[in-house]
């Protein structure tokens, strides 16, 4: 089955029914990609997404629970085989999580050479204050040919996106991020074969209400309008660079 849309970032599991925000995602045809933040959350997620048609798994280790979570990377690495799709992971270098940031380093190092040596990946990468280092640590430990990122909510500068389109990278974008100057410019600077659209649900907030599994429909149409092109043309491009990012590897 075709899906109609993409959400390349978003956290089912944290939602209150797992279950029921997998089956949202069917009804409502999106490819999604499930991020963990913990190794462990992984298999309960691959447990109930088994008969999903839309919704893929992947194996994370966030940054931001480094601190707590950092010996569960054995179990991460003896996971990896069993899936194509890796995230969330990253650095976050905002002041909450500094003190940890060189144990972040080390772990998201062991997990770039371990998707290198296993090779056909897809990431989806964090990078909050921290763009450079984690371009520098992928070019160190990640080459182009055994793996692709895709950098969530990416706000580095210009000269920053053009680094990571040069290796290949793609781009998830979401209705927050957009709505933001910053978001607005890195979205006129990614090229638009190389952009897909995420909710990174349930963090994103329509009032008081969390944003709905699979509500990318508002990205899409918030990318037309900065664009100016019709949002027909932005959801038939993005599906387009899904199915690009997907049979590279």
């Amino acid at each position: 089955m075709r899906p109609d849309y993409v959400d390349f970032h978003t956290h089912l599991d944290l939602y209150p029914d797992l279950a029921q925000a997998i089956a949202t995602c069917d009804r409502k045809r999106v490819a999604t990609l499930a991020v963990t933040t913990t190794p462990k959350a992984f298999e309960r997620n691959v447990e109930l997404s088994t008969d999903s048609d839309f919704v893929r798994v992947g194996l994370g280790l966030h940054p931001q629970l480094v601190a707590d979570r950092h010996l569960e990377i054995d179990l991460f690495e003896k996971l990896l085989p069993r899936t194509r799709y890796v995230g969330e992971i990253g650095l976050d270098r905002g002041p909450a999580y500094y003190r940890s940031f060189e144990l972040q380093r080390s772990i998201f190092a062991r997990i770039l050479r371990a998707c290198a040596e296993d090779g056909g990946k897809i990431l989806s990468a964090h990078s909050v204050r921290a763009t450079k280092p984690v371009l520098d640590m992928l070019d160190a430990h990640l080459p182009p040919d055994r793996a692709r990122v895709v950098l969530h909510w990416f706000s580095g500068n210009r000269s920053d996106v053009r680094r990571a389109v040069e290796r290949g990278c793609y781009f998830s974008v979401n209705e927050r991020m957009l709505g933001s100057t910053n978001g607005e410019r890195v979205l006129r600077d990614i090229p638009k074969d190389r952009v897909l659209t995420e909710t990174d649900g349930p963090f994103i907030l329509r009032g008081d209400t969390p944003i709905a599994p699979g509500g990318v429909r508002r990205a899409v149409e918030m990318m037309a309008s900065l664009l100016e092109i019709p949002a027909e043309d932005i959801r038939r491009q993005v599906l387009s660079n899904l199915r690009s990012l997907t049979a590279i590897l």
